[in-house]
């Protein structure tokens, strides 16, 4: 056994869970105690100021320079009394995690005098190097100068010694450079195009806002295990290994008893979160073995997505304390479950409804349809522009694989709410309906929450299922930021609802009954959409063959998914509706294609090199020591005898040179092939030759690799199996 491996395997044994430091007193006492939220701000700055902040964050208003110093130096006095001496702007660039530049809050007077200081002008903006941060080509490194600006809607928390203030992070020239500041402008157009469907029906309605609630699945691999496997560390997944004899296939791990070395870890991450005023709900074992998932209480979208982004860092800093490394790659483990990060989202009045749940009454259900309706048609309309939010290199390995949503997008509503909206697009008429005929609609819409009562059952096999009040968008991947795919969803979602109500309001303009104007385009939007809504298993090779004859696309190519984003419909959204100009579009594109290209050249430089390095130099010994064994034996037997024992043997010494060989040339090619792509100059025809030239190489490689792990002595294998990695305790 190789020497890490051994050491690796050592430790485990002695593992035990870490005693976890509880709060006194009850979670209520101490939530939100490190975010700078009203009940803390009540203590620091006055009524005035309060209400300039919930100004700012309700309806828009600016903050003078004035206020900034003041909630400055509140901010500062808070953070201080909390033992804080640094402060940054933490902020979202394109790498799918998050960035701060801490600075001390030392400053020095005109005599020389060390104080220590926080200003407004500090607070509001920043300006810290753009260069090395993905832009797509928006930026040269040496035009490195970005800004980062306070994001008011976004509470500011401590970490460790840290005031952290979440913040938009913007070019020079004004260019997005983040996730936050499209998200945030993508939750203020579905809000405006929202409000404005709603006043049909209720003209109390004066805002919408999105909520989002994500569920986080995870891998935790013990510390030791994980530095003996260079692909772990480097890549965030196995790029070899056989299946263990048992693994997930008995459903025993699923919703089983939490491991008490989890349970420490988790009853850590949860108290921390508290602190932090992320309201985490939910706890569990996954379906693999080793694999978890936590899942909050539903919060604003926007802060919903800060606190994912914060949580995924807090799980890295608390699991490494309980001797845990957490994987978020979707895909760490061949033929077991990978992990997605299911955004439940739905859209929310200032009067209290939900615009996903049924009304109380005819009208109320007629708002309800409308929504539903038009996600419908928003989804089936921008497929191409869903899927390009979520296709990644990681992502990829685990979409279609017998236990997520394939890339085809599709839509379950629950057999009775289909029904409904059949029946709903054969009673309403072409021609002008009868006083008869609105009756009878009214009557069976009026049966909406009735109809819904016992249609509970769920569609896990659904990329987009609506679950009663929400939809669950299952397809996007465990490391992404939530952001990817809610900017697109809500940018579409807002684009659709203005072409509705520039339809609905052209027929009122016309001279039809405002009802009846949205009845008409209602039906009309039934009839459209019928492709997108599927209702059976949607992982089946069934469902793959009747989305090709309903003509919905499924497009497995990463490069050629993302470049879905600059189709003229996906480009007429998000552009018209403000999210991105054009310029902005192209650089995320390439911003994509190039994190692509980085992660397979990645993968294959740790695979040709753990390869070359460890497995063929393991199989070459093995095979001399075989072949040492035959020699003896032709020493020892006579010819006939020894013939006949050592038939086998010697067939196992031709199979594993066989593998040593096709590996070596394999991973010539593999590198030639790399060569190739290197030498394109543009970013996406580098990104379609990584994927057609190299990346097919990772999975042959990985075939033969894992027939030698079958035939070669354990004892001498060089690197942690999957019976040891996913069954630690």
């Amino acid at each position: 056994m190789s020497k890490f491996r051994f050491i690796a395997l050592q430790e485990l044994s002695s593992r035990k869970p870490l005693e976890v430091n509880v709060p006194k007193g009850d979670i209520a006492d101490y939530y939100g105690c490190h975010v700078f939220n009203k009940k803390n701000m009540q203590k620091y700055l006055s009524d005035t100021t309060i209400e300039a902040i919930k100004d700012a964050v309700d309806k828009g208003r600016s903050i003078s320079i004035e206020e900034a110093d003041l909630i400055a130096n509140g901010m500062k006095s808070w953070a201080k009394d909390n033992g804080v001496t640094h402060y940054t702007h933490w902020f979202q660039p394109l790498t799918d995690g998050t960035a701060e530049k801490h600075d001390s809050f030392i400053d020095f007077a005109q005599d020389g005098t060390p104080i220590e200081r926080f200003s407004g002008k500090v607070l509001v903006q920043q300006e810290p190097d753009a260069s090395s941060f993905p832009s797509g080509g928006l930026r040269n490194t040496f035009e490195a100068r970005g800004y980062t600006a306070w994001d008011v809607s976004s509470p500011a928390f401590i970490v460790d010694d840290t005031l952290c203030i979440p913040t938009v992070f913007i070019s020079y020239t004004g260019d997005a450079l983040d996730y936050k500041t499209p998200m945030l402008k993508a939750l203020l157009a579905v809000d405006k195009a929202a409000t404005a469907v709603c006043q049909y029906f209720d003209k109390n309605i004066e805002k919408v806002s999105v909520n989002l609630g994500w569920e986080q699945e995870y891998f935790l691999i013990d510390s030791a295990l994980y530095q003996a496997r260079p692909d772990l560390c480097l890549t965030g997944r196995t790029l070899m290994g056989h299946s263990s004899a048992k693994d997930q296939q008995l459903d025993d791990h699923y919703f089983g008893s939490i491991p008490s070395r989890v349970t420490s870890f988790m009853k850590d991450l949860e108290i921390e979160c508290y602190k932090l005023g992320i309201p985490l709900k939910t706890r569990h074992n996954e379906v693999a073995p080793n694999q978890f998932e936590l899942a909050p209480v539903y919060e604003e979208a926007n802060l919903a997505n800060d606190h994912n982004q914060l949580v995924m860092d807090l799980m890295k800093r608390i699991a490494l304390k309980h001797n845990f490394n957490v994987l978020f790659h979707e895909k760490p483990f061949q033929n077991i479950n990978g992990s997605g990060k299911h955004n439940n989202w739905s859209l929310s009045t200032n009067t209290g409804i939900n615009l996903f749940a049924p009304g109380k009454s005819p009208k109320g259900n007629m708002l309800f349809l409308t929504f539903i309706v038009n996600v419908l048609m928003m989804v089936f309309k921008n497929q191409d522009l869903i899927r390009a939010s979520i296709m990644t290199a990681t992502n990829n390995r685990r979409l279609g694989a017998n236990e997520a949503p394939p890339a085809i997008l599709s839509i379950f509503l629950g057999k009775s709410l289909t029904n409904m909206l059949d029946k709903l697009e054969k009673e309403v008429s072409n021609e002008k309906m009868t006083a008869e005929e609105k009756t009878a609609l009214k009557l069976g819409i009026g049966r909406i929450p009735e109809i819904l009562l016992d249609n509970t059952d769920r569609n896990r096999t659904s990329p987009f299922a609506f679950t009663g009040n929400r939809f669950e968008f299952r397809a996007a991947g465990s490391s992404a930021n939530c952001a990817a795919s809610m900017i697109v969803i809500n940018a579409a979602m807002a684009h659709q609802l203005n072409e509705f109500k520039k339809n609905v309001d052209e027929m009122i303009a016309g001279g039809m009954n405002k009802d009846e104007a949205i009845f008409r385009e209602i039906k009309l939007l039934i009839k459209k959409s019928r492709s997108i809504c599927f209702e059976g298993d949607g992982y089946s090779k069934q469902w793959e063959q009747e989305a090709e004859k309903r003509h919905l696309t499924n497009i497995n190519n990463v490069p050629e998914a993302i470049l879905k984003y600059e189709s003229p419909s996906s480009v007429e959204v998000l552009t018209r509706e403000g999210i991105f100009s054009e310029r902005e579009l192209e650089s995320r594109v390439d911003v994509e294609m190039e994190k692509y290209t980085k992660k397979i050249q990645i993968e294959s430089r740790v695979l040709g090199d753990l390869t070359i390095n460890h497995i063929v130099p393991t199989a070459v010994s093995y095979q001399n020591r075989l072949l040492d064994n035959l020699v003896k034996m032709k020493q020892i037997f006579d010819e006939k005898e020894c013939e006949k024992l050592s038939y086998k043997r010697r067939n196992l010494v031709i199979e594993i040179g066989e593998h040593i060989d096709a590996l070596k040339e394999m991973v010539e090619e593999m590198t030639e092939a790399r060569k190739y792509a290197n030498n394109l100059n543009n970013v996406r025809d580098k990104a379609f030759a990584y994927s057609e030239k190299v990346n097919p190489y990772l999975d042959k490689i990985r075939e033969h690799i894992d027939a030698l792990e079958m035939e070669i002595d354990n004892e001498i294998w060089p690197l942690p199996k999957y019976r040891e990695l996913l069954f630690t305790k």
